[in-house]
């Protein structure tokens, strides 16, 4: 991570004086903003094969093949095959033995003259790292926040620098790569939500740690993968869906994690708007739940994740530590019914003032965003180890001054208790499983799911310590 900041400028001009790099510009929607950079600094001939722009939607097709919407990875994978071969083809023999062969493309929603829609898009480079080899990839997704099209624009030309100048030059490092795409930008005008690596070069790149990089680098608030590790922009799965959420550290995953996922997810299919909806369920993870003593354990929240992929869960990594922030990034993508799913100490938390110091009408702002779509909270009871007693929804206690405002949020039906959970469930409690795992006490199987504990023993997370009773507990 230790690296000199360079300019754009700079980056530029590098790899036009750099003669053993050669490649094609496709971009699409906001002009030719990184190959411009390229023509601007100067010596732009070592570098540039050719640039091209396929606006009309016709000619786009006739190059690329036909397509529905035209800012997707889809076509961003079609210019960069189509554009790719063709430079292969007609350049390999006359200089493919001492030339690295890239293509950049981009396809862009950029702020229109009559619209104001949410500006986004997709870009990506296909690239040698040595001559005649096989190609690697990288493909990002990107929001531009700025007001103004000439901005975003610029923002686009600058952030293609980035992604080409990491491609070439950083392909041995994609945690400082990752780093290198925010050079001479900020968040307030871009935000990166995905970021793919693949080919070759990046053969033991695991794309979900990326996935983190984006969120602790600050590139982004979120990021987002499927159970079997694929990474996605979220608005491929979640766009005008229904969606249920949990959030929780699962480490690890436990019966009790299924058991509110299950309750919660019978509740919510019930709801009239949900009814005839697909409903996309999605497990949370914040930073603050992957960070132990301010450090963030890498093969720790691998586990993590293998356990929920084997369930078949799609995770979501976030630093919304406030629900109504990650609301607020739901609601970006749909207006269906939203559920989240928590346990009664959560929902406490949530009724917490001191919470919500930093907003200038406290805790009824952060209800007023929380709840102004359809969202609904599900609650999991909590049986008190110390008294036994059972905590619900209904009867959950708030500060006195808030009670009027608790009892309107269950009147309304904003905050509903789960049912048909299993009483077996309640005394089970992740960190008292991960004590019993590590301190070598077999009983921590019967806490957690069958295919769950069978992957813990197998790949021996989490720290397992096997118990001399434990044989007798193996899972089938």
């Amino acid at each position: 991570m230790n690296r000199d900041i360079t300019g754009t400028h700079q980056k530029a001009l590098q790899i036009n004086l750099d003669p053993s790099k050669y490649g094609t510009f496709a971009e699409i929607g906001a002009g030719q903003e990184v190959a411009r950079w390229f023509f601007r600094v100067g010596g732009a001939a070592g570098t540039i094969a050719k640039t091209i722009s396929a606006y009309d939607m016709t000619v786009s097709d006739a190059i690329y093949g036909s397509a529905d919407r035209y800012v997707t990875r889809q076509r961003l994978q079609s210019m960069l095959d189509h554009e790719y071969d063709l430079l292969i083809e007609r350049l390999r023999e006359k200089r493919g033995a001492t030339t690295r062969f890239f293509v950049f493309a981009d396809t862009v929603k950029a702020r229109g003259f009559k619209t104001m829609d949410e500006s986004h898009g997709w870009m990506g480079v296909r690239f040698q790292t040595d001559p005649m080899a096989e190609p690697s990839q990288i493909i990002v997704h990107l929001r531009m926040l700025d007001r103004e099209n000439l901005q975003q624009q610029e923002a686009l030309g600058i952030m293609g620098i980035n992604v080409v100048h990491g491609a070439l030059y950083l392909n041995n490092d994609p945690v400082a790569l990752i780093h290198s795409l925010m050079d001479s930008l900020s968040r307030e005008r871009v935000e990166v939500d995905m970021v793919k690596f693949s080919g070759p070069a990046f053969q033991k790149v695991d794309n979900r740690l990326m996935s983190l990089e984006l969120v602790k680098q600050g590139l982004s608030d979120a990021a987002m993968f499927t159970a079997d590790g694929e990474v996605v922009d979220a608005a491929e799965l979640l766009y005008k869906k229904a969606i249920l959420v949990e959030r929780g550290s699962f480490r690890p995953v436990t019966k009790v994690t299924l058991d509110m996922l299950e309750c919660g997810q019978a509740q919510f299919v019930q709801e009239p708007q949900v009814q005839g909806e697909q409903i996309v369920v999605i497990m949370e993870m914040t930073l603050k739940n992957l960070t132990d003593a301010g450090v963030i354990d890498y093969k720790d929240f691998l586990e993590r994740v293998d356990l929920l992929g084997s369930l078949g869960k799609t995770v979501l990594i976030s630093n919304y530590g406030e629900f109504y922030r990650l609301a607020a990034y739901l609601f970006r993508y749909t207006k269906k019914m939203i559920g989240i799913v928590m346990g009664v100490p959560t929902l406490k938390e949530i009724f917490d003032e001191k919470y919500y110091a930093d907003l200038e009408g406290g805790i009824l702002e952060s209800f007023g965003r929380l709840f102004k779509n359809a969202l609904k909270l599900y609650t999991y009871p909590y049986r008190d180890p110390m008294t036994g007693a059972l905590i619900t929804a209904e009867n959950l206690r708030v500060a006195p001054n808030l009670r009027h405002l608790y009892a309107y949020m269950l009147e309304n039906l904003f905050v509903q208790g789960l049912r048909g959970y299993s009483d077996q469930c309640l005394p089970i409690f992740s960190r008292d499983v991960l004590a019993k795992m590590r301190q070598g006490d077999p009983t921590w199987e019967s806490m957690v799911p069958a295919q769950v504990g069978k992957l813990i023993k197998e790949r021996q997370l989490f720290g397992l310590k096997e118990g001399k009773d434990a044989s007798s507990l193996l899972v089938h």
